[in-house]
């Protein structure tokens, strides 16, 4: 058998069956509240931002609610950044219930000082 063979090859990994978010929106008048559950990385943010882009016209106030998102990637960050500065000069940006893991992520890479935390 040579290094090649087709033998010698694992089944290829499906990384979309890892990855998973669940988006739920919740809205008061111009305030949007979105729970997040799973997994933010380059797979999933694409979902997120295009929810987070349908609000923002309309939006006074986004809260992010964390309480149950496993895992945050550099991907995710992107996204979360990029509704800040959406919200830039047009309201409030929120983000709540930090988990250790995700908290951590947000302490290494600053984005602790660059949010309105709760």
């Amino acid at each position: 058998m040579g290094l090649f063979s087709k033998k010698d090859k694992k089944p290829a990994v499906n990384l979309s069956s890892k990855s998973r978010l669940d988006v739920e929106v919740k809205k008061d008048g111009a305030a949007y509240t979105f729970l997040l559950e799973g997994r933010l990385d380059t797979i999933t943010s694409p979902d997120l931002e295009s929810k987070i882009n349908d609000a923002t016209p309309d939006a006074t106030k986004l809260i992010l609610d964390l309480t149950k998102l496993d895992y945050i990637s550099s991907a995710g960050l992107r996204v979360l950044l990029g509704a800040a500065q959406a919200m830039d000069g047009k309201g409030d940006m929120v983000v709540r219930n930090l988990n250790p893991s995700v908290r951590e992520v947000f302490d290494l890479t600053g984005f602790s000082s660059m949010f309105n935390i709760e």
